[in-house]
């Protein structure tokens, strides 16, 4: 069989998978502290080489390359963690943060069982028992690794960069901001969560909290648009390679062949 059309078959499938993921983003283009995600390729010859260089099964031995697909493979998913344009709100409980860091927040399963996610969305809210919440009502957590309680009968509520939040001149509790080494041990969960993974290692955060703001997703819907026209041609673009090799068998089959 022709390998051409393997070769724009696998360029087809790249290109579906990186429409996914770029349409995921246009969907996420409101969504506070939505981080843009993308995806990459490995082309053959890279593969080749790579395999090439593989010592697993030992020097000077033959080495099994396995079938020979040539085109294009899809590569490994990534995030960029950039920042985003802060918004103001004027409401104290709508934080944002500058600089890496993300807030601690207890996150509650349909099952009923808890566990610590990280978030760059500061849209919170007060509940009347004095709680901390997200929009989905999990608890924001505090150094500690405690809900924040706040008192509601204080009308005079601040948070400062610190994340401390004062009360009638007193610190009354603060807002946990966590950081992480390395954020290649951070997996995406849910539509705006992130937990750590094997190998994450916490590290000092350098991000402020600015209270009244709410940071918004680092996505530029222009380029987004720009990007998804461009993988519809390329898609294309394989459409008809494959559509003119079709034809190319057609004619060797069909009149070439004749006899």
């Amino acid at each position: 069989m022709v390998k051409g059309l393997y070769t724009a078959y696998t360029g087809m499938i790249q290109q579906e998978h990186r429409m996914d993921v770029l349409t995921n983003n246009l969907a996420n283009a409101d969504t506070n502290g939505y981080k843009k995600e993308g995806a990459t390729a490995q082309s053959f010859d890279a593969m080749l080489a790579f395999k090439i260089k593989d010592a697993s099964e030992g020097y000077r031995t033959a080495k099994r390359l396995g079938y020979n697909n040539p085109g294009v493979k899809i590569g490994e998913g990534y995030t960029d963690f950039s920042q985003g344009p802060l918004k103001e709100t004027g409401n104290t409980f709508d934080l944002a943060l500058t600089d890496k860091g993300f807030f601690a927040i207890e996150y509650t399963n349909k099952q009923g069982e808890t566990s610590i996610k990280y978030t760059r969305d500061g849209d919170f809210t007060l509940t009347a028992d004095g709680n901390l919440v997200t929009r989905d009502g999990d608890k924001v957590l505090n150094p500690d690794g405690k809900p924040v309680k706040i008192n509601t009968n204080v009308a005079d509520t601040q948070i400062n960069i610190s994340g401390q939040i004062i009360q009638n001149g007193k610190v009354v509790d603060s807002i946990q901001v966590a950081d992480f080494e390395d954020y290649n041990y951070l997996k995406h969960y849910g539509e705006n969560f992130y937990e750590p993974v094997d190998g994450a290692e916490f590290k000092e955060p350098a991000a402020s909290i600015y209270a009244g703001f709410l940071e918004t997703s680092n996505i530029s819907v222009v380029s987004e648009m720009v990007d998804m026209i461009t993988l519809s041609r390329a898609y294309e673009s394989n459409q008809k390679v494959i559509t003119t090799i079709d034809g190319t068998l057609e004619i060797a089959a069909t009149q070439v062949g004749r006899v």
